[in-house]
């Protein structure tokens, strides 16, 4: 017979000592059990006997088995009834902070099975006596309708919450509003969606507007962060109410709570837009600034929360901080992403008077050791210089200034601004091309490879060595990136329109390596569309490349006015933060950001978008290859509207017009293949386009498996040879891909 060996364990000790006849020891396991529970060991085990310690004086004790039932209860369900009986008794209990506990445990619990059993204790919790117990039952109301709203409406407790507006606690009145908002928020999400008289709608009238209103100087922080929302949602009847809202929220502005400020600011900008009168907005406006400011001594956590308001409050009422420039400079200690926030601010708060201060400031900055910092502030430095046509000046000497650091970095983040520089004020500063050419050597990064060979390209004829600068690059082109390539091969063209003589050997090298070494389709088309302009119309080529470009301009607006105005009414939440609507990232209905791009916009009806699908459809049919250099007319066929007088004349397309089409893609698979065994050229074009890559007249040669542009000896005109050379011994059933 063996023996068995006595159980050990941490979890079979406290099951003993939960089951202890002294209170103490008791008392001290449940301490252990809510310990190793917080640190994630799972005592789930012990149920049965944490509960049995339910049942006592002990407050403190009390509270901790509650904690525990609370995170246990999901996975225990059919343990949870067992406590029912002691709930229900806990909440006639003569001391409110245990009534008011076991209202609020019992509403956390979040099962089922409990759920009937809560009724009766709530109402009893909603009428009571003592304001504690009625503000905590305040909120078990909205845990409930969560849970079960069928339940909450059948037993009248939202007819409670609506009486309960009137209490005389103002910490109550804050917990009711607080609880109705989220009733409402859940309602109004609801499908299909409730009528506005259905009472978990929570609609705020001028009577309850006045209650909220005296409620708000009286409640706690957080009570007020909850009124403040609700003030934002009511709806003004005049100019004179929102005067009277703005003016009873501005004392709010002197919480020590940021949270309460950023409410208070929301409520004010939301408000300010029934306000007509310029003087008073202006009185608003300027009240606004002080708590602002003070909000930036605060954590760097809140610190950018705060800026991220700011920045959102500045693209509406650019004003707002306008003498604030300096509690704005960047502090040694400041994190990276406080750090960016701020001198983003700094640049819209820009103006005549406080410039030279920030350049002086973006200059320190520029030495610092965080790279991502000091190119940050370079950059800010290039969008003065854009926003403020006055301070261009001192901006270009200030990079000046950096670029002679010879710091790698610090001059490719030059290069790049002075391009955009160059942009916005084109032939005033071609004084320091030197000096950035000078630098050539030092740049290693695509965008700053891509800025200085566009500057070379647009000023080639200032720049006597340009086709020697550009031949460094036009000798490494098939090991740049693609970004530099496309600018190489634009500023070589340039070079070749404003100075021919020179420059039609490094024209011909680039044209014929990027079409026909390069592995980039987009290189090579555009080498290829350079090279048909050049060949057959050097005045189109130069009416083309070298187009008049509209000077450059910093949006005042990172977002849309749309979303700024609705991002506005979300401030001090995460949309604010994110600077994107809450459904963005919230909730089921998540959307993308296609549809923020497309928010405010009106969208057409069905029968419009299958007109223009129709024209499309016939424009695609009818236009020739991008490759397909034939120069032969085509023939005259219907296009844009009596086109889709003719395409109805199919079935398919008439079952699509009229919505009656059981399988599109297959009708309009069928809509193409008809047009195409109906066009009078499709054999032609079809042969034309597999012939020679497109190329109906060959205007491209082909030597075994590869495509080179002929590139001829230089003749009258452009300097280019027409690179039209008919290949007909390549069969039509080729694979397209096979020429490549």
């Amino acid at each position: 017979m063996s023996i068995r060996a006595p159980r050990k364990g941490e979890n079979y000790e406290l099951s003993v000592d939960l089951n202890s006849e002294y209170r103490d020891k008791r008392k001290d396991a449940i301490k252990r059990v809510i310990a190793s529970m917080t640190v994630g060991k799972d005592v789930s085990g012990l149920f049965p006997d944490v509960l049995k310690n339910m049942q006592t004086d002990d407050l403190e004790q009390k509270k901790l088995v509650y904690l525990y039932l609370m995170n246990y209860a999901k996975t225990q369900p059919e343990l949870v009834i067992l406590a029912v009986n002691t709930f229900v008794k806990d909440s006639e209990d003569p001391n409110p902070l245990v009534r008011a506990l076991s209202i609020r445990t019992m509403g956390c619990l979040r099962a089922e099975r409990i759920i009937d059993y809560l009724c009766d204790p709530l109402n009893r919790a909603l009428k009571d006596e003592n304001p504690y117990v009625r503000k905590t039952a305040a909120l078990c109301v909205a845990k409930l309708y969560d849970l079960k709203p069928s339940l909450v409406i059948d037993n009248g407790f939202l007819s409670r919450l609506h009486e309960m507006i009137a209490d005389s606690n103002p910490m109550v009145v804050a917990n009711t509003i607080a609880a109705l908002t989220d009733i409402h928020k859940t309602a109004s999400t609801a499908h299909p969606p409730l009528p506005s008289s259905d009472p978990a709608i929570f609609n705020i009238t001028p009577h309850i507007l006045n209650k909220i209103l005296i409620a708000l100087n009286e409640c706690t922080e957080w009570g007020r962060v909850a009124v403040l929302d609700a003030l934002s949602r009511y709806i003004t009847q005049d100019e004179k109410e929102s005067e009277h809202i703005c003016e009873r929220v501005v004392p709010q502005f002197q919480h020590v709570n940021g949270s309460v400020v950023l409410a208070a600011v929301k409520v004010i900008m939301i408000h300010m837009r029934g306000i007509r009168r310029e003087e008073v907005t202006k009185q608003f406006v300027r009240k606004m600034a002080p708590p602002l400011v003070t909000l930036l001594s605060s954590p760097p956590e809140v610190q950018w929360v705060a800026l991220r308001n700011i920045n959102l409050l500045l693209q509406k009422r650019p004003d707002l901080l306008s003498n604030e420039m300096r509690v704005f400079f960047c502090k040694y200690n400041d994190p990276l992403y406080v750090k960016v926030e701020k001198l983003d601010i700094m640049v819209r708060l820009a103006n005549d008077n406080n410039v030279d201060a920030l350049l002086s400031e973006l200059k320190e900055y520029a030495s610092e050791v965080d790279v991502d910092f000091v190119r940050k502030s370079i950059r800010a430095i290039g969008q003065t210089a854009i926003s403020i046509e006055s301070s261009a000046e001192r901006c270009v000497n200030v990079l000046l200034d950096l670029i002679g650091t010879r710091i790698s970095y610090v001059v490719q983040e030059a290069v790049v601004v002075m391009k955009d520089i160059f942009r916005k004020y084109p032939s005033t500063y071609e004084g320091v091309i030197p000096t950035l050419c000078a630098n050539l050597e030092e740049l290693d990064e695509p965008e700053a490879k891509a800025s200085l060979i566009w500057i070379i390209g647009e000023y080639a004829e200032k720049i006597d060595n340009a086709d020697e600068l550009l031949g460094t690059f036009v000798d490494t082109f098939t090991e740049e990136s693609y970004q530099v390539q496309l600018q190489t091969l634009t500023a070589v063209v340039k070079l070749f329109l404003k100075k021919p003589d020179s420059s039609q050997g490094i024209v011909q090298r680039v044209l014929d390596t990027a079409t026909k070494d390069c592995d980039s389709p987009d290189v090579r088309d555009r080498a290829y569309i350079y090279w048909r302009l050049l060949s057959t119309d050097p005045g189109a080529a130069k009416a083309v490349v070298l187009a008049h470009r509209p000077p450059i301009s910093i949006p005042r607006t990172t977002v849309s006015p749309v979303l700024l105005e609705e991002l506005l009414g979300e401030i001090s939440s995460l949309a604010s933060v994110y600077h994107k609507p809450a459904e963005t990232f919230i909730g089921h209905g998540r959307i993308g950001a296609e549809a923020v791009q497309r928010k405010g916009a009106e969208l057409s009806d069905d029968h419009t978008f299958a007109q223009k699908a129709f024209r499309t459809v016939v424009a695609g049919q009818q236009a020739e290859n991008l490759l397909d250099f034939d120069d032969a007319p085509a023939q005259e066929e219907p296009s844009g509207l009596a086109a889709t007088r003719i395409l109805p004349s199919t079935p398919a397309a008439a079952n699509i017009l009229s919505g009656t089409s059981t399988n599109p893609l297959d009708d309009l698979v069928s809509i193409f293949g008809g047009m195409s065994a109906s066009s009078p050229h499709a054999g032609a074009s079809e042969t034309a386009g597999f012939d020679g890559v497109g190329i109906g007249d060959g205007a491209l040669s082909k030597s075994g498996d590869t495509m080179s542009p002929p590139l001829g000896s230089v003749g009258s005109g452009s300097g280019f040879a027409d690179p039209v050379t008919p290949y007909t011994g390549h069969k039509p059933q080729e694979d397209l891909l096979g020429l490549f």
